[in-house]
């Protein structure tokens, strides 16, 4: 959109990349013991005409940078980007101070229902959804399988998240067991989710694979069917990933999930697997117009063009584009 775009970060991920600038100011990361240092803040950010902040105003995992980037913020454009108030987690209830606002900021949530959330709390923002490229690469599906031990009869439910309560480990499994399936979560135990996790796979009546896999091209591509039943969530990706992979989608009832379908998505009720079922051993025309007419839904409602543009009009009625 014509800006020039630095990072600023308390940490980053090990495969970042140095051809993007980037700022570490010590203080600004999930587990550091001590807030950023004021000064040290300001000079990252001198200079710049936007700040995107990036939820970190937003869930209290850092409340002293949180607090710090604020203050550092106040009075300057910014765009407050939001994916995890504090009430929207139980155990995050009691926090009260976040978000913080301010006259010259814009405030972007990822749902309509923090927005009406956030608009009952007097902080006005629009919802812009997160946005997806639409032309994923191929996995290789037999490759895959083939490392995992399956074979070309085997049903595979994946179930491509970390293991926390709010995904909901147990439903993902009573549907693998339900279809005959093979269950394979992808992701580790968190928030002190092990010993319950290792309970809920020993007693699958199922195949069970727990195992990381990095290429999220094989993941969909040796799928047959994504699980994500999950309670709770912001947004939900892998969903809408799925129906980019031409993956069949069984969901639960968190409630931006209703949003998502709202948009067209036709993907399947984890509480009534009847219709999954059916489907499965329904002719492959039926099966295929189903998941081209789900890729058609993620393609026009959440593409990152769409995403973009969105944002662009965002910043031109502020008066912010360069």
């Amino acid at each position: 959109m014509g800006f020039e775009v630095d990072w600023v970060a308390g940490d980053v991920e090990p495969d970042w990349t140095d051809e993007r600038p980037l700022t570490l100011v010590d203080g600004l990361g999930i587990d550091a013991g001590s807030p950023p240092d004021p000064d040290e803040l300001a000079a990252a950010l001198a200079g710049s005409d936007l700040v995107v902040v990036e939820n970190l105003c937003t869930i209290p995992l850092n409340p002293g940078a949180s607090t710090a980037v604020a203050d550092a913020l106040r009075g300057r454009p910014a765009i407050m980007h939001h994916h995890d108030p504090p009430w929207q987690r139980d155990h995050f209830a009691h926090v009260t101070e976040l978000p913080p606002d301010d006259d010259r900021w814009l405030h972007v949530t990822i749902n309509d229902l923090t927005r009406r959330q956030m608009a009952e709390r007097s902080i006005t923002a629009t919802t812009i959804r997160n946005g997806f490229g639409t032309n994923p690469p191929g996995g290789d599906r037999q490759s895959t399988r083939d490392r995992l031990g399956l074979s070309a009869d085997d049903l595979l439910v994946v179930h491509p998240v970390r293991a926390i309560p709010r995904k909901a480990v147990g439903r993902a499994v009573a549907i693998a067991e339900e279809l005959d399936a093979t269950y394979w979560l992808l992701g580790p135990a968190e928030d002190g989710y092990g010993p319950e996790l290792a309970r809920e796979l020993a007693a699958a009546r199922c195949p069970v694979i727990h195992a990381p896999l990095a290429d999220r091209a094989d993941i969909y591509a040796a799928a047959d069917v994504v699980a994500f039943p999950s309670t709770w969530e912001g947004f939900g990706n892998p969903p809408v990933e799925a129906s980019l992979a031409m993956r069949p989608v069984v969901v639960g009832g968190y409630p931006v999930v209703h949003e998502l379908k709202g948009l067209g998505f036709s993907w399947f009720d984890a509480d009534d697997l009847g219709s999954l079922r059916a489907w499965l051993v329904s002719p492959p025309d039926s099966r295929e117009d189903l998941l081209a007419a789900n890729r058609a839904v993620a393609v026009r409602e959440l593409s990152l063009d769409r995403m973009a543009d969105r944002l662009e009009s965002l910043l031109f009625t502020a008066g912010w584009l360069p």
